[in-house]
């Protein structure tokens, strides 16, 4: 997938095989999603869903202070608040987003109220050390109503989660790791390096086998052990059809690296 502008706000570019990095390019306003940041990112959805040699996304702030800030408080003062989300995507092209390929957010920086909400999103998360996290909504007679309130308890124990939303208190990177949140703490600076690392220890595996097996994942705890089982077995299936089902067990005899095709 070749460098390019998805929007003036958002960018797209590959720094290693199969691995596509989605930057949110608003410095000078933290990062904080506009209409332009939210059709960017429903862009790059689009784009890296479709891109048969795309196979982990990572997703990250430019600038190095904020990861994103949330919504745009300029955009929603003046009554455009509805332009900082797409039909399919809802808030910033991303918390409602159906997708099939695993994300990674690194974060440089504070992930406050929305940015937050994108990060609970993602599927994995690198945080540089001097990274914070938060839901200020209630503090300011508002509610994280991108996901936020519901995925965050999803994530961490209940009663810290709680704490969080009824208090609007900050969660430090150190924080974050030990209850699980982040997967991996990286020095400052270099989260977006860790992020492709990570990326590409998942690029190494059947894409296919991946992609399916986060669909169980992300749905394992809505559903009841019998309901998973049928979403288990017709993951299983599909997965059983591609031609990399039989690429794995083929190289682990030939004892050679798998030659995966995404299919």
């Amino acid at each position: 997938m070749k460098q390019e502008n998805l929007s003036d706000t958002v960018r797209l570019h590959s720094p290693a095989p199969h691995v596509a990095v989605i930057t949110i390019d608003r410095p000078e306003a933290r990062n904080a999603v506009s209409a332009s940041v939210a059709e960017g990112i429903d862009r790059a959805l689009t784009l890296t869903e479709a891109d048969t040699d795309t196979w982990v996304v990572v997703l990250t702030g430019a600038g190095g202070k904020a990861f994103c800030a949330g919504a745009d408080l300029k955009e929603v003062a003046a009554g455009r608040a509805a332009t900082l989300g797409t039909s399919r995507g809802g808030f910033a092209g991303f918390v409602n987003y159906s997708r099939e390929k695993p994300w990674i957010a690194a974060v440089e920086g504070f992930a406050l109220g929305g940015g937050f909400e994108i990060v609970l999103t993602c599927d994995m998360v690198v945080a540089a050390e001097t990274a914070t996290f938060g839901l200020p909504e209630t503090s300011r007679g508002l509610m994280a109503a991108a996901g936020g309130v519901y995925r965050l308890p999803r994530l961490l124990p209940r009663n810290i989660a709680i704490e969080l939303i009824a208090t609007g208190k900050v969660l430090s990177a150190t924080q974050a790791h030990a209850h699980g949140l982040v997967n991996r703490v990286a020095s400052a600076g270099s989260a977006l390096d860790v992020a492709v690392e990570l990326a590409q220890a998942v690029a190494k595996c059947a894409p296919v086998a991946v992609r399916e097996s986060l669909k169980v994942a992300r749905v394992a705890a809505d559903m009841s052990d019998a309901e998973l089982r049928v979403v288990m077995r017709q993951a299983f299936e599909r997965n059983a059809s591609a031609e990399d089902y039989r690429e794995g067990p083929r190289a682990f005899l030939e004892k050679r690296a798998p030659q995966w095709l995404g299919r």
